[in-house]
């Protein structure tokens, strides 16, 4: 219709009963029935408002209107004051064994029976319109939907907070959020509030490494560690208590980004994290993680050599192993980001019979604050009852009323115990299935203080420092470096530099050096020794045991390139799961050699190296020509080499090598860079680019 023209009205059509009984108020999706208003109301026209005449006002009788733009004006609730940035699946999970040993917990002893999930990740600090890439901590939250109700496992992807009490939260969240007089910078650690509350409080600094460690920058949430943070307990059916540390574990392996890629990648896809969660779902490369456990005794727990009331502590896996007990996998995609994703409502306290808290006092005080945040952001008592949050076992109780109650309650009884009517929902005892809170013993002094364990701000921090390989321990100076040099207040920087001491002397030797600061007297510090020096298992570069499933390979051609190579390419790149694209001087086809045109997936003017896990140049004289003298496919092979990343060429195309300024010949810079050879790739060399891939990084190379 062009403008000007009058739309044509149609008569409705007829509903029918099939699709009439096919509503769900939950599920909106009937793009061929009649537009109606929230009451059901068909509504004629769309386009026009209520006016008197067609060059009069607008009529305050136009209940359609205004229902639209309230409606409209009322679709932003408040965002999550952390963790507002997020991305959500839907998954199931199974146990791989009974665990009645350690937990009463009906969804952990059924191996046949899959429990459905919703999992949430997010960046912790930036707003909701920041980047996925930004140097942060990520949540990890999943609602497992039992039949003995929601149990909510929220954490991050760190197993420290950088926080001992609840009653400093709001100061860390205020000091690390953007500057309120300025309201910059978003998304970022780096800047003087931040680190004036860290400086000022050392308990913090070992959850500062963390962040500043190849941890705050995941390569993909699908590869992505997870953690409880806290010491749960868990109560089996005899009564027999177990402390118990939450792990996960991603299937794929746990891997990074590099520091300069992370940047880019705000700028080329700020969404880079979401699409690809998104997408991996879609094409059925669906993310698993398998969940684990540490296990201390409750009669242990006293006497163990880490407080395990203390979240800026972690349980080394050499001290106690993590166990496995089972698997999740996320196989479907949100269908509605805001009442998913956005509406979705976590709580620690959600919590089922066989699993209970600690006294640790960040989850004392997250137990309060998770319903409160909620009251404001979902409009009242009631966020229960959204679809995303409802339980899927039966919901029996006597509250009732409030705003957006949904449930349409009969009866008229509203009370227990109740002698009328039927009775009321009654109490259901602990040997029935009924929740019962682990009687801790208590009894001492009410007291605003700490435990000496936990001024132990430092032990850990240094043998997480201590358990890096030099090339993570490099990425830690260099992180610090950009976070501090972003300071304008140097009394804070100097502060800083003055408690990285009391890590490693080396460390902070590193930093004031490239900071041209003094390094200042050592704080006075109680080092409390650990039982162990250094814990291989806290280091990344030791954890990639996989292999090249679901990555990106980057295939560089141009009209002329061999196709035996790039078939040879795809045979054996996607029997081992990766996928590969196709990157040409322009989008359209290409012609190779001999042989049929092909479709390119991408011009290189649209992408860039970041985008992708690994890099390949089919040979082929006039490919290697013009992928050589165009600066796009220069920039792109010096970035993914910069960033560690594996190459492989046939021989022909080692010009587009060197026009990037790499001499595979070179002992400092072939590492990771595979060539092949004068009649192809060969089976050894692609074997051996596999291999390269499954590194994922190659920092040995130099560059």
């Amino acid at each position: 219709m062009t403008f000007g023209q009058r739309q044509h009205r149609s008569p409705l059509k007829k509903i029918d009963k099939a699709s009439k009984d096919a509503r769900s108020p939950d599920r909106i999706e009937r793009p061929n029935e009649p537009l109606t208003t929230n009451q059901g109301l068909p509504i004629a026209d769309n386009q026009n408002s209520l006016k008197a005449g067609t060059r009069g006002p607008t009529l305050l009788e136009d209940f359609i209107l205004r229902e639209k733009i309230t409606s409209f004006d009322h679709e932003r609730i408040p965002e999550r004051i952390v963790h507002a940035r997020g991305s959500g699946a839907h998954g199931h999970f199974r146990v791989y064994t009974s665990q009645r040993e350690i937990t009463s917990a009906k969804f952990l002893q059924d191996p046949k029976a899959s429990t459905p999930v919703f999992v949430r990740f997010s960046t912790v600090v930036g707003g909701a319109g920041s980047a996925d890439t930004v140097r942060d901590l990520r949540g990890f939250a999943v609602k497992f939907y039992t039949e003995e109700g929601n149990y909510d496992l929220v954490g991050n992807n760190v197993p420290v907070f950088f926080i001992q009490d609840a009653m400093k939260f709001p100061d860390f969240v205020h000091a690390a959020k953007p500057e309120p007089d300025r309201a910059i910078p978003q998304a970022s650690s780096a800047h003087d509030t931040f680190w004036d509350f860290v400086s000022l409080n050392p308990e913090t600094i070992h959850a500062v490494t963390w962040a500043m460690s190849d941890r705050g920058i995941p390569r993909s949430y699908r590869m992505m560690q997870g953690f409880g943070v806290h010491t749960f307990r868990f109560v089996n059916e005899a009564g027999v208590v177990h402390r118990v540390k939450l792990h996960w574990k991603p299937l794929l392996g746990t891997h990074s980004l590099a520091w300069e890629e992370a940047q880019l990648l705000a700028g080329q896809d700020a969404d880079f994290h979401r699409r690809d969660l998104w997408e991996a779902i879609a094409s059925g490369a669906f993310p698993e993680y398998e969940l684990g456990v540490q296990l201390i005794r409750e009669e242990d727990a006293d006497a163990f050599p880490i407080d395990l009331l203390d979240p800026t502590k972690l349980v080394p896996e050499e001290l106690v192993p993590v166990i496995p007990i089972g698997r999740m996998v996320l196989d479907r995609n949100p269908e509605n980001y805001f009442a998913e994703t956005e509406q979705v409502a976590f709580h620690p306290a959600h919590i089922v019979p066989g699993i209970d808290f600690s006294e640790d006092p960040l989850l004392q005080g997250r137990l309060f604050s998770y319903t409160d945040t909620q009251l404001i952001r979902l409009g009242g008592p009631n966020f229960h009852e959204l679809p995303i949050n409802r339980a899927h076992s039966p919901v029996n109780n006597l509250q009732r009323d409030g705003f957006m109650r949904q449930t349409i309650h009969k009866g008229r009884i509203a009370y227990e115990p109740s002698g009328i009517d039927g009775g009321s929902p009654r109490q259901l005892p602990r040997a029935e299935g009924g929740f019962e809170s682990y009687a801790a013993p208590l009894g001492e002094a009410k007291i605003r203080d700490r435990n000496d364990s936990f001024f132990d701000h430092f032990s850990q921090a240094r043998l997480f420092w201590r358990s890096q390989t030099p090339v993570e321990q490099d990425n830690i100076v260099g992180a610090c470096l950009f976070e501090l040099g972003k300071l304008a207040s140097p009394i804070v920087r100097q502060r800083v530099a003055d408690m990285l001491q009391n890590i490693d002397a080396d460390l902070a030797e590193r930093v004031v050096t490239a900071l041209g600061v003094p390094l200042g007297k050592l704080p006075a510090t109680e080092h409390f020794p650990l039982p162990i020096a250094s814990s291989p298992a806290l280091s990344m570069h030791n954890r990639q045991e996989c292999g090249i499933a679901t990555r990106k390979i980057a295939v560089l051609l141009a009209d002329g390139f061999e196709a035996a190579d790039l078939h040879a390419l795809q045979k054996v790149l996607e029997a081992a799961g990766a996928s590969v694209v196709l990157i040409a001087p322009h989008l359209g086809t290409v012609r190779p050699r001999e042989g049929d045109e092909i479709a390119a997936h991408h011009g290189v003017a649209t992408v860039s190296s970041v985008l992708f896990d690994a890099v390949a140049i089919p040979g082929g004289t006039a490919s290697r020509t013009t992928l050589a003298s165009m600066p796009l496919f220069v920039r792109f092979v010096q970035e993914a080499h910069r960033h560690g990343k594996a190459l492989v060429s046939g021989l022909e195309g080692t010009s587009l090598l060197r026009a990037a300024g790499i001499d595979a010949a070179d002992p400092s810079q072939k590492e990771g860079v595979v060539e092949g050879s004068r009649i192809g790739f060969a089976k050894p060399e692609l074997s051996a680019f596999v291999a390269a891939v499954a590194a994922h990084r190659h920092w040995g190379r130099g560059s």
